[in-house]
This record gives structure tokens, C-alpha cells and sequence, in this order.
């Protein structure tokens, strides 16, 4: 038996968890967000270090247990944002020095596949969808292999990226979802589909939607032209301010009739959604064929996703496979699932004390199929 808590704070989540004997005492977190824009790593780190003993303490309080029973501490060393990685990581090392217990180095992409071993999934393929990572994943021959990802933004940063060109603050992906809600597929928009093999790109999809999304704006507001004709009206003279008004009326409903969009903001998103989840879709589907599993699971931020949840069961069903995901709360970076692989870790003697404990670095690029999966 032990007891394991796990620390999660890889980006834009600072998370404790407890988890004793597969079981999660508790998962407690704080997130950071912002009105406008993205994730600015600095002011991460700054929420994280704010939070964290709050977070600790009413996870100990949740387990219900006493801060010495806990036999080891785990954390997120990478991949992820590396002042975010380091708060955790310092306070993992303060715990381990207070509690005098070991630390757990944990990956946070290996965490989000094995919290998946909830569902009852034995030997699936992982489809990890989060905001800075887009993978295919699957167990052979003593690693978590990668058989398809992103070659350039992960499928979450596309998505805020978009979102903060509309003008939606962070994180923009349950923004996005509820606004493509709102369409339909008679309403669908033609976008560039990029499959190479078995990886995806998203970086062209986003240049084509923000092309769009300028098209659709640019109707209303003042262009270079409209400018010119503002710049001329004389205030002191309201007949002059009516004349330019009706010129700048007659000059846009001329404009608008030849170059407005026949799509709306709702559209876009909805059209978002159906390409880029078709793509995931599509080379996961190709991984399982390959490999010959017959399990999927999805996890990952991005996984929260009722549409992309949809599409994958879907697809297990005309492939006779089954279909797996764990509950939102574990789907979304967070500190049990940190204890739950750290826990595994712990149990197959993967531990630092002491001296050992205390020189334990950060890995910001640890990729998946770095990891020597001992346990299994």
C-alpha cells in the first residue's frame, strides 16, 4: 500500500492530487486565465507559486488523511512550460525536504495515458489531445511509442490562437465549442485538410481561418479609403458631416455587396472543429489498424470536447473497437493523475531520496518515447 501525492503544473494548471492504491483521495486545482490573449509563462508561474499551498492543504484535508502518511511526492517534470515546470518542481522538493519522503519524476504525456487504465482500457491506442501536444501514442516494445503527431502547433494552442484572434480571452477551446453549437453543416466552410501520414498540421489552417475571419470583419470597420473620406469631414459644417455620411454609406454598401462573407463567426468555429477533429480521427484511426489494437482512448484538455468525443466513437463503432475516456476532471491537466503514475512508478522502485531528490531537474522537451516504461 501507499500513498502517493502528485503535483501537476506543467502550463496553465497548478494541480495536487492523492491517490492510495489506484484510488484518487483527492484531485484539487487552480487554473490561470486571462480576458485577452494567451498564456503568458511568467504570470503562470506567478499563479502557480500563489496558489499552491492553499491547494495543498484542502487536498490533504479532501483525502483525509495526515500530511506524514504520504509515502512519496511526484510532479510533472516535462514536458511544458519551464517556469511553470520549476515552481513545481520547488515545491515538490520542499515538500520532500519538510516530509522527509522520495520524489517521483513523472511525465506528464505518459500520466494522461496511464489515468486512461481508469476506464478499464488494457492495451488501447491514446489519442492525447492537449493544448501544447497532439499525439497518437501506443505501448510496444518497452515504450509508449509515438505513431503520429503534430508537426507544428499542438491541437489546444491552435485552437486558443484562433480564439484570441476573435477576440476570446484563454483558455478559448469551450469558447470555441459552444460558438460552432450554434451551426450547422449545411453551413460548413471548405478548409484545408493536412494529413502527412500519420501526422497533422495546423499552422496553414489557422493562416486560412484568420484570412477568413479578416474578410468577415472587414466590413465593419473603417478601411484605408474610409479613412481618407473621415479625415476630410469638417465638424463645423453639418451638412458637409451628412454628405461624407452618406458617401461613406453608399461607398460600403457598394463594397458589401461584392465582398461580404456568407459565413458567420459561428460558422468558422463550427467548420474548425469538424476539419481538425476529422484529421485526429482519421490518424488514429490508421494507428489502430496498424498496431491491430482495438481500443481507444482520449485524453488530453482538448479530449473535453463533446464533438471530438462524438466523432471518435464513431469511429470504434465501424471498426468493432471500443471507445474510452475518463471524466473531464482527469481529462484536463491535473495532479491525480500525476500521483496515479506516480504511484505505479513508486511501486516498481523508481524513486530519488536525499541528495538524489534534491538534484532533480526539469525536462521542458521530454518527449513520450523518452521514457523507459520499467513498470509494465
Amino acid at each position: 500500500m501507499a500513498t502517493i501525492l502528485g503535483i501537476e503544473s506543467t502550463a496553465h494548471t497548478f494541480g495536487i492530487g492523492i491517490v492510495k492504491d489506484g484510488k484518487i483521495l483527492a484531485n484539487k486545482k487552480h487554473t490561470y486565465t486571462t480576458e485577452k490573449g494567451g498564456i503568458i509563462p511568467i504570470d503562470a508561474a506567478k499563479h502557480h507559486e500563489i496558489h499552491k499551498h492553499e491547494l495543498y492543504f484542502e487536498a490533504v484535508t479532501e483525502a483525509n488523511i495526515d500530511e506524514k502518511q504520504i509515502d512519496a511526492i511526484a510532479f510533472s517534470q516535462g514536458p511544458g512550460l519551464s517556469p511553470c515546470l520549476l515552481e513545481g518542481l520547488k515545491f515538490a522538493k520542499e515538500l520532500s525536504k519538510k516530509l522527509n519522503k522520495p520524489l517521483v519524476p513523472v511525465n506528464h504525456c505518459v500520466a494522461h495515458l496511464e489515468i486512461g487504465k481508469l476506464t478499464g482500457a488494457k492495451n488501447p491506442v491514446l489519442l492525447y489531445a492537449s493544448g501544447a501536444n497532439t499525439q497518437i501514442i501506443a505501448y510496444a516494445s518497452g515504450k509508449y511509442r509515438v505513431f503520429g503527431e503534430t508537426l507544428d502547433l499542438g491541437i489546444g494552442n491552435f485552437i486558443d490562437t484562433f480564439a484570441r484572434e476573435c477576440g476570446i480571452g484563454f483558455p478559448g477551446g469551450p469558447k470555441i465549442e459552444e460558438l460552432a453549437k450554434k451551426s450547422s453543416e449545411k453551413n460548413y466552410i471548405e478548409l484545408p485538410y493536412i494529413v502527412k501520414g500519420m501526422d497533422v498540421a495546423f499552422s496553414g489552417i489557422l493562416t486560412n481561418l484568420k484570412q477568413k475571419l479578416e474578410k468577415m470583419n472587414k466590413n465593419n470597420l473603417p478601411s484605408s479609403q474610409t479613412r481618407e473620406l473621415l479625415k476630410n469631414v469638417s465638424l463645423d459644417s453639418s451638412d458637409d458631416y451628412i454628405n461624407q455620411v452618406n458617401n461613406l454609406k453608399r461607398f460600403r454598401a457598394k463594397r458589401d455587396k461584392s465582398n461580404k462573407p456568407n459565413y458567420t463567426l459561428e460558422d468558422l468555429c463550427f467548420s474548425l472543429q469538424e476539419t481538425v477533429f476529422a484529421m485526429l480521427v482519421e490518424v488514429s484511426e490508421r494507428a489502430m489498424a496498424h498496431t491491430g489494437k482495438k481500443e481507444l482512448v482520449l485524453g488530453g484538455g482538448v479530449a473535453c470536447n463533446k464533438r471530438l468525443q462524438e466523432m471518435c466513437k464513431t469511429m470504434c463503432k465501424e471498426r468493432g473497437a471500443k471507445f474510452f475516456t475518463v471524466p473531464n476532471s482527469l481529462l484536463v491537466d491535473n495532479g491525480a493523475m500525476i500521483a496515479y503514475l506516480g504511484e505505479i512508478e513508486f511501486k516498481s522502485g523508481i524513486k530519488f531520496e536525499g541528495k538524489k531528490a534534491q538534484e532533480l531537474d526539469i525536462l521542458p522537451r521530454q518527449r513520450t518515447n523518452d521514457v523507459d516504461v520499467s513498470w509494465r
